[in-house]
């Protein structure tokens, strides 16, 4: 009996450390770390697509709800060992036009100081994440509290509830209110010192509303500057280097960030597979013009440390149809990478964070090539040792060097250039 139970316990720890264990770059940091989280949110994803399956829900709630468990449980245990929210930031949850904010006041600042603005735009592929809740509360704590900044973090409605172009039209929305005169004066915000931001899908977020305000000449005030962090800025090419070296990484596997573009496309889930060898942008639509392609042409964006030896992938004749049915995929409000250069020349100077291990990394590095090449001034902040998701693993016990260098970075940028 002893024997089959000591047979029992080793079969399942190796049962679970071969789910938990995947292959990292020896560049990474605390790598049984990242596997640990890595397994626990694909164990959520697992439990919701099976919740799903038997009915109970679409499973990007049951993501949320266990995403915010999560969430319960390590703001218990930050508790325990660090301060709490920043003393003195003036926290206030409104509305701008009509678009739920967060709005983070400083404690500096008042009649004759003018202060910064930033407009936040949070990640989560479109579907998840909160501006209230995480690491986004804390880090726009410490951009208003460390920089005198007024930020606005926006609430925009996600999938499954909606799908592009709401998202972009709710930070749309929300930007705009923000610049306006009145709203900056109301803040004491000089108009000459505002910013947007967003990381991963918020990035493309914050990288299409830039180019919208830029491009809109009845707006008197303009942002200032745009931080985008390992922003996703196109799905024409899910065969770049990045995506083909990182299509295993945690946090983020190709796979599923073609889901998330898939879904917010509001295109049909069985097109992800066709999606992931290019079929749906193949040489047969002619719509997707030589000079459009251009746009995204990694072999002539990309520097040759990042080609390396790897190949472009064009098929010839794909999916019959699919731009019809998903017309999103051209839509530069969607994919921002695909603008002109006409609008890319009217831009704010640009601060792009990238990372080795990310599969976005590709799509960063080829829209700062592009803004710098329209004449915009760019920062580019790559990490060698940084993955996806990174930038918010900044707390005990989930933090990593490289999240608290990518934030600080981030926030001292910001302080000279905004």
């Amino acid at each position: 009996m002893r024997l089959l139970s000591l047979l029992v316990t080793v079969s399942l720890t190796l049962a679970v450390a071969y789910y938990i264990y995947t292959p990292l770059p020896d560049a990474i940091q605390q790598p049984w770390k990242l596997m640990m989280l890595d397994a626990y949110f694909r164990t959520a994803i697992h439990v919701a697509t099976l919740k799903q399956w038997l009915g109970f829900g679409h499973y990007i709630t049951s993501i949320r709800q266990s995403t915010h468990g999560f969430e319960g449980i390590m703001k218990g245990l930050i508790s325990e060992s660090s301060p709490g929210p920043v003393p003195g930031v003036k926290v206030s949850d409104i509305t701008f036009a009509g678009i739920p904010v967060r709005v983070y006041e400083p404690p500096a600042g008042g009649e004759g100081h003018l202060r910064r603005g930033l407009v936040y735009f949070h990640g989560g592929g479109w579907a998840l994440g909160t501006t209230k809740k995480g690491t986004y509360d804390t880090i726009n704590r410490m951009v208003s509290d460390e920089l005198n900044t007024v930020v606005v973090s926006v609430e925009y409605r996600l999938y499954p509830e909606v799908h592009f172009p709401v998202p972009y039209l709710d930070c749309l929305a929300a930007a705009k209110h923000f610049l306006s005169p009145e709203v900056l004066a109301k803040y004491a915000i000089d108009p000459e010192r505002v910013a947007v931001a967003g990381d991963s899908s918020g990035g493309n977020l914050a990288a299409a509303v830039a180019q919208e305000v830029s491009v809109d000449d009845s707006m008197s005030v303009k942002f200032s500057v745009q931080a985008l962090i390992y922003p996703v800025l196109q799905a024409l090419d899910f065969n770049t280097p990045s995506y083909v070296e990182n299509q295993y990484m945690p946090m983020l596997s190709r796979s599923f960030m073609i889901q998330f573009w898939v879904q917010y496309l509001n295109a049909d889930l069985s097109l992800v597979p066709q999606f992931a060898v290019n079929n749906h942008s193949t040489l047969q639509h002619s719509a997707i013009t030589p000079e459009l392609r251009s746009r995204l042409d990694w072999n002539v964006l990309l520097p040759q440390k990042y080609k390396k030896n790897h190949k472009p992938l064009i098929v010839e004749k794909g999916s019959h149809g699919v731009l019809k049915k998903v017309p999103g995929l051209l839509d530069v409000r969607a994919a921002p990478l695909l603008a002109g250069p006409e609008v890319l020349a009217k831009c704010p100077r640009a601060y792009i964070l990238t990372c080795e291990y990310d599969v976005l990394r590709d799509d960063g590095l080829m829209y700062a090539r592009r803004l710098q090449d329209a004449g915009v001034t760019v920062t580019i902040a790559h990490y060698e040792d940084g993955f996806h998701g990174c930038f918010s693993l900044i707390s005990w016990p989930l933090e990593f060097d490289v999240g608290k260098r990518a934030l600080r970075g981030y926030l001292s940028w910001l302080q000279n250039n905004l």
